[in-house]
């Protein structure tokens, strides 16, 4: 019997709700040459009926695949209500995948169009795109082959007037894991699950006409799909886009979004940003001046855009707890919280806004419908009616994931009395010495972050005497470099000593390795969120680290690997 016997409402059934309560109310915001084009209810409605139409001309027929491969913007909006109007299975793409990337989720999931849009380097992308596939063109421009235009598809087709309801059951749309090991995984998410998890958040969170929202995380990722456009859908909010990353912060200016998502690298540029006209020294001084500290956190607040926000939320990979500490000086509640592509990133834990315990995920009461267990090895198991029915063809992995109705996340973790999850690392990531020590290396990464010269780090050492760590320098750190060498040797040096009398000994941290490449999404040592692909980063610098094994300097600078 399913523990889980709600009503739920879905995507589909806002739009129409919407566009007949309030067809004239700008939804989205689009910025284009640095002015904003606007989409009511009623023109998002109309746009995504003609697309719709115009898919199924194709010769599409239910349960056929679509993909999107485009930047956030309004268009991937109309795009999505388009292909469930139509009755077919969506395929996001992240923008900054590989030609090889893209024809594996493209092949895998036998997607029979491509609805393309914002790309840098799209002539580049264009190998991974199979000749038989049908290729759609948002309104921006695109050095690639075109089979069909937006603007010609909006003017030539007449709206579809059916307005389908498809049942709970249905499959909605296939989301491909970003991968931090081996090839993507086809996680199949049907109406109800998107539908319950977007609807309770948004009840949830009190998500409302008032909000307005940024959208600049990839929607190809799962948490920005469900929390922006998700939740956006059910609470009828303003949705304006990032025109580009030089325009980032001057499109949050305009916006001053109520409520934003983002990942810790991002949270950490905005203080690095924050910190560049006000170094941190100077911040701390005048935080403790009783007269002028509210001026100052009024200030800063506005300076970032974010003055109007009532809930900025992290999730995608742990956030340093000197990061959050930062914010809470400044005024600033950051919400982390917890989930995984498999759940829908809904739940089972979120620190909501006043109740906030820094250092956990959240609480596991936090949104409703949700259960959570610590299993007797430490892992964190859940389940929800957002959970997957399974990976795409995968049925071997789904049986390895899915056990008794439960998703096995790969994580550790631990609740505590207050009913607050804790991360204490992740399975898969655990790696032995060759003293035969297991080390955890998520603990001793969130350890070196507090450092503010340190951008990303990697722990290594599988069948090393030691663990080792990769550094890339932030901006900051890369300034101090050019300025002094030195300095940030010494400063190292001294961040290694103060982790290295809070671990045990088997991961004491033998070195530290100053990396010169920079870990992009691109050359595949991040995923499109921001996370380490461990064995990427251990293929191209095992070899550095076992070079040095003998040399008993503790700060190498590291000549580049790529």
């Amino acid at each position: 019997m399913d523990p889980y016997q709600e009503t739920y409402t879905t995507p589909l059934e806002m739009l129409y709700q919407w566009n007949e309560e309030v067809p004239n109310r700008i939804f989205l915001r689009q910025p284009i040459n640095g002015e904003y084009k606007t989409y009511t209810w009623a023109q998002v409605n109309d746009q995504a009926r003609r697309l719709a139409s115009s898919l199924l001309a194709q010769g599409l027929i239910k349960g056929d695949r679509v993909a999107i491969l485009s930047k956030n913007c309004a268009e991937w909006f109309i795009s999505d209500y388009a292909i469930q109007l139509a009755g077919l299975i969506s395929v996001p793409l992240y923008p900054m995948q590989t030609p090889d990337a893209l024809e594996y989720v493209l092949k895998h999931s036998d997607s029979k169009v491509i609805i393309i849009g914002k790309l840098d380097g799209a002539k580049q992308m264009e190998p991974g795109i199979p000749d038989n596939i049908i290729r759609i063109a948002m309104p921006y421009e695109m050095d690639m082959r075109i089979n069909h235009q937006w603007d010609n598809i909006l003017s030539s087709n007449d709206p579809i007037t059916d307005s389908p309801v498809h049942p709970m059951d249905d499959l909605m749309t296939i989301i491909y894991t970003s991968g931090t090991t081996g090839n993507p995984k086809g996680v199949m998410h049907t109406y109800r699950s998107f539908s319950s998890g977007a609807q309770n958040a948004a009840q949830a969170l009190k998500i409302n006409k008032d909000d307005r929202y940024l959208s600049f995380l990839p929607l190809s990722h799962i948490a920005e799909r469900f929390m922006v456009l998700g939740c956006s859908t059910y609470g009828c909010s303003d949705v304006s886009f990032v025109e580009s990353l030089d325009t980032f912060g001057d499109n949050l200016q305009t916006t001053r979004p109520t409520l934003l998502f983002a990942v810790p690298r991002i949270w950490q540029k905005f203080q690095q940003k924050v910190n560049s006209k006000l170094p941190q020294e100077k911040l701390d001084k005048l935080l403790r001046i009783p007269l002028i500290n509210k001026l100052i956190r009024k200030k800063i607040q506005k300076g970032m855009g974010l003055d109007k926000s009532r809930m900025l939320i992290s999730g995608a990979s742990p956030i340093a707890l000197n990061l959050l500490q930062w914010y809470k000086d400044i005024g600033f509640e950051i919400n982390e919280g917890y989930g995984m592509t498999e759940n829908l990133a809904y739940g089972p834990a979120l620190n909501l806004p006043g109740a906030v315990k820094i250092g956990t995920v959240g609480s596991i009461t936090a949104m409703p419908n949700t259960e959570i267990k610590i299993t007797d090895e430490g892992e964190i198991i859940t389940r929800a009616p957002t959970l997957m029915t399974g990976y795409y063809l995968e049925p071997e992995k789904t049986a390895e994931t899915i056990r008794d109705g439960w998703l096995h996340t790969g994580d550790r973790g631990e609740i505590d009395s207050d009913g607050y999850l804790t991360i204490t690392g992740r399975i898969k990531d655990v790696f032995k010495t060759s003293k035969g020590k297991f080390i955890q290396p998520n603990k001793i990464e969130c350890l070196l972050q507090h450092n503010p010269l340190i951008e990303q780090v990697c722990v290594l050492g599988s069948g090393a005497p030691q663990p080792v760590c990769l550094i890339e320098l932030s901006e900051a750190g890369q300034k101090l470099a050019r300025e002094n060498k030195s300095a940030i040797e010494s400063n190292l040096k001294e961040t290694l000593k103060q982790v290295n009398q809070e671990v045990e000994h088997h991961e004491i941290l033998d070195r530290a390795f100053i990396i010169s490449d920079n870990w992009t999404p691109e050359n595949g040592l991040l995923t499109p969120t921001m996370k380490i692909k461990r064995n990427m980063v251990e293929k191209h610098y095992t070899a550095l680290c076992e070079e040095n094994s003998s040399n008993k300097t503790e700060v190498i600078w590291a000549p580049t690997q790529l």
